[in-house]
């Protein structure tokens, strides 16, 4: 279950120069089943040929399923990194925006599998993404390089 205590205030705050801030990826939704995010179509996120580009949707998914992992295990024990992308290009967008949903398929003790649909504003499905997460001890030394993310931004 995802962990509905952290705001999207504070999610968007963890997303401050970084990828996410260079693509204009936003969390939009949190329940205990998903977590939603959006991504502008713009300069920043087409190919040449002015539709998205894959690489874009595919950073939409891992940052969204990779999100959901994180406030899905206990965070003073574990930390997550993701291990596999698996992505399905279904549709071209031109412009707007693109929404992706991150849901488990498996919270396992070691591994998470989430599926991230990505959907246009129409809500046609653009994208279907398979992440593989790996759940890890946080050591001390680990502890000191990550932390808990949202203790460093409050």
């Amino acid at each position: 279950m995802i962990d509905t205590s952290i705001t999207l205030d504070l999610l968007n705050k963890t997303g401050k120069n970084n990828l996410s801030d260079n693509l204009g990826i936003e969390y939009v939704e949190i329940t205990e089943n998903y977590l939603g995010a959006k991504m502008p179509v713009d300069s920043r996120t087409k190919q040449q040929l002015g539709m998205l580009h894959g690489g874009a949707s595919a950073a939409l998914a891992e940052m969204t399923g990779s999100m959901a992992a994180y406030l899905s295990i206990n965070r003073e024990k574990f930390y997550c990194v993701g291990l596999d992308l698996k992505i399905n290009h279904l549709k071209a967008v031109l412009d707007g925006y693109v929404f992706a949903k991150a849901e488990a398929i498996h919270l396992g003790i070691q591994t998470q599998v989430w599926q991230i649909k990505t959907r246009n504003e129409n809500n046609e499905l653009v994208a279907l993404s398979t992440l593989t997460m790996a759940v890890l001890p946080l050591d001390e030394k680990m502890k000191v390089f990550i932390g808990n993310i949202f203790d460093r931004i409050k």
